[in-house]
């Protein structure tokens, strides 16, 4: 069953062992994903699509990161 939660900068940044402030950036640079819902301006991932994008990351080498 999909994970239909939504995660925000704070999840996504959790889950990979950054800050926030971080995840921000690299949105701003085009490093992640589009997200899958904005909702008052603030953007908001799938875990799923989260996790895709973790294992596609150069540099990954098929670490799990939860």
């Amino acid at each position: 069953m999909t994970d239909r939660r939504l995660w925000s900068y704070k999840e996504i940044a959790a889950h990979i062992h950054v800050q926030p402030d971080t995840v921000r950036s690299y949105r701003k640079h085009g490093l992640l994903p589009p997200p899958d819902h904005v909702e008052g301006g603030k953007p908001f991932w799938y875990p799923d699509t989260v996790r895709a994008w973790v294992a596609s990351r150069p540099g990954n080498r098929g670490r799990r990161m939860d």
